[in-house]
């Protein structure tokens, strides 16, 4: 059996790891709402048309904020078309998925939605085919005290009380050739700098996200973030990154591999936003939200360095809720997931703010039939796990192990590790992924801890067969598993990890930490 080294020093801190990580994103795609989170006429819909059922496993994943309504759907939304009475609200051609859009749920409706699920609502509006003057009308329905005529229309749809969303995106991939009034970059960074500087005429404490490049693959990429930063720097609080990732032609190794390219993707990212930053003489450092990630199968969807419609939506008709990205994710997936997981920790003093994408159906954690059950992907997990547990401090491990040949990714680590320090709870958590495909590995944790260790539990999730899935006719065929290899040995910690497998180990410490120091 090969061996790995991971040495954990609670003074080597990273950064505070904020809940903002761990958030989602709903987009009016496929049935990710209309069969998704909303279906008046399933058993356990609730007066408002939502089911209950879904919502509960939603809580589970303690999820900090939703982002809405997209997503490539923002870019043709009007959004006075989701307010008022529902008999009323017109019917629209929905051009990023090809369906019909009826409107039935719109802001009030997913406000009141977020709010049963106890977390943020985070708004993305449209600077597609709209621009600063609808910006403003949307901040005044949605957050404006009671006296004027947008804020009174809210009170009289049924709000008496602003929403209070904190939180806007300005505008959703906008150098994409299928994005609704795509923009070159000079053009979206002067909108969105014009968007940014109105807003912050309202409120001057918004939280506003600028759109950086759609992906890493994107020819525009790197010189997108620096023109568009070049505008917008100081009126902005984010730089957006999405990502998402595939098992291509068999090709598990690289697969699994996927986190190295996140994390050159965020590097890149920091490095053009102080580059930025230093031309500007600025005294602000600009934070990254990355709000799309995940792993979605769209190798056989490319279209236009990287458009995907599925073939389901493409044709004469246009369908209320089709299936659009309803990937059935694996054992590998959800490994996959995790080391993502990873990577945004490990870069958690930059990364403050990132949304799984998507919640529901599509692309999402959570699967449910119309009328019938709903489950938990293997990807849910290891999200629900590192959302419990990782908590506090993000640590800069130190990992000595062998490297492995990728295809795509050239020599990549075998384990890809991170730790969470909670210093009031006095407890450590270790993430950790083996990449090896073919046995397990041993781990040795050294963690620096001034104080005895002992094992608090260890949960693994993998399978003997890295291509198992969880079905709604098998909903638990891949769970996480007590791990009982783990054990503290001579004042280290020792466990066996299986190929293809995302662990977490909890430790606890029975002393106090000196201060951290930046590693």
């Amino acid at each position: 059996m090969s061996s790995a080294h991971v040495t954990v020093n609670p003074a080597f801190v990273v950064g505070p790891v904020r809940r903002r990580l761990f958030g989602s994103f709903i987009e009016h795609i496929g049935r990710a709402v209309y069969g998704g989170i909303y279906e008046p006429d399933h058993p356990s819909a609730d007066e408002e048309g939502f089911r209950q059922d879904v919502l509960e496993v939603a809580k589970e994943l303690d999820l900090c904020g939703i982002r809405y309504p997209g997503g490539n759907f923002v870019s043709g939304y009007n959004w006075e078309d989701g307010v008022g009475p529902k008999e009323q609200r017109p019917v629209r051609r929905e051009l990023a998925w090809h369906s019909t859009e009826t409107n039935e749920v719109g802001l009030h409706e997913f406000a009141s939605w977020v709010s049963k699920l106890g977390t943020d609502l985070m708004l993305a509006i449209n600077l597609g085919t709209r621009g600063t003057a609808e910006a403003m009308e949307l901040l005044e329905y949605t957050n404006g005290p009671a006296g004027s005529t947008l804020a009174d229309r809210r009170v009289t749809n049924g709000a008496a009380e602003p929403f209070g969303v904190r939180t806007w995106f300005l505008g959703n991939e906008m150098d994409g050739r299928w994005q609704l009034g795509n923009r070159s970059a000079d053009e979206y960074g002067a909108l969105a700098r014009r968007t940014a500087l109105a807003m912050r005429q309202f409120d001057p404490d918004l939280e506003l996200v600028a759109c950086g490049s759609s992906h890493f693959r994107m020819k525009t990429f790197g010189e997108w973030e620096r023109t568009v930063l070049s505008h917008t720097y100081e009126e902005v609080d984010y730089i957006s990154c999405h990502a998402y990732y595939e098992e291509k032609n068999g090709d598990l190794r690289s697969f699994l591999a996927s986190a190295a390219n996140m994390d050159e993707y965020i590097e890149a990212v920091i490095a053009t936003a102080d580059h930025v930053k230093a031309l500007k003489r600025s005294t602000k450092t600009l934070s990254i939200s990355f709000d799309e990630w995940n792993v979605w199968y769209l190798q056989d969807g490319l279209r236009s360095e990287g458009f995907y419609r599925s073939e389901d939506i493409l044709g004469s008709d246009w369908p209320v809720g089709p299936r659009v990205a309803e990937d059935i994710y694996s054992a590998a997936d959800a490994v996959v997931v995790g080391s993502l997981l990873i990577s945004l920790i490990k870069h958690a003093d930059r990364i403050t703010s990132a949304c799984l994408s998507m919640l529901v159906n599509a692309m999402a954690p959570i699967r449910a039939e119309r009328g019938g059950s709903v489950w938990r992907q293997t990807t849910f997990h290891p999200f629900a796990l590192t959302s419990k547990w990782a908590r506090g401090t993000a640590l800069d491990v130190r990992v000595r192990c062998d490297d492995y040949d990728t295809e795509e990714y050239g020599s990549v680590p075998l384990v890809h590790a991170v730790a969470t320090y909670d210093e009031e709870a006095g407890e450590y958590a270790v993430f950790v992924v083996n990449r090896r495909i073919d046995r397990p590995l041993e781990l040795n944790l050294d963690v620096q801890h001034d104080g005895a260790l002992s094992v608090i539990e260890a949960i693994t999730l993998s399978d003997p067969d890295p291509y198992a899935k969880n079905t709604a006719e098998d909903p638990n065929r891949v769970l996480p598993q007590a791990n009982d290899s783990a054990q503290v040995v001579d004042g280290g910690v020792t466990v066996t990890l299986p190929p293809v497998s995302w662990t977490v180990i909890r430790l606890a410490g029975d002393a106090q930490q000196p201060e951290a120091r930046r590693s």
